[in-house]
């Protein structure tokens, strides 16, 4: 299964949110990538740190990608600061001014503009943290116990 229904493309988007979740986690937060909200949708990388911050990043891996994909308008009430991660060389005033930028690769990210606050409903928060917890646990315990 690719992620932009392109191999090469889901190639790119792996490595981006690897150097993503390198970045995130340097500060302290945890992340999970292709996690999926309550409203149904999934996310690229979704990080939480410990006062219960949650910060969603939309990765795009070409113009194409940006163009042909809406859905992120709909991830906005479910954190408290938006990012979209790109490659290098991808044209940055094509992407919301409104909206955090990072440029990653398969190390790490730059910030190059920082998101805004955003008001998250405090109920939301709560039942997003438990399902981000229960969710990491399950990936574990399968990594820990694969089943046949």
């Amino acid at each position: 299964m690719t992620l932009f229904g392109e191999p090469a493309a889901d190639a790119v988007a792996a490595r981006l949110a690897r150097g993503v979740c390198r970045h995130l986690g340097a500060l302290g937060c945890g992340t999970l990538t292709e996690f999926s909200l309550s409203s149904g949708r999934r996310v690229d990388v979704i990080g939480f740190d410990a006062r219960g911050t949650i910060t969603i990043v939309e990765i795009k891996s070409s113009v194409v990608d940006f163009r042909t994909d809406a859905k992120w308008p709909g991830y906005l009430e479910f954190c408290d600061a938006f990012y979209f991660a790109v490659p290098e060389g991808f044209p940055h005033d094509l992407l919301p001014s409104e909206h955090g930028l990072m440029v990653a690769d398969a190390y790490s990210a730059a910030v190059i503009r920082p998101a805004r606050t955003l008001a998250m409903n405090a109920s939301r928060r709560r039942a997003q943290l438990l399902r981000l917890a229960l969710t990491a646990s399950q990936r574990l315990q399968r990594l820990i116990d694969p089943v046949p």
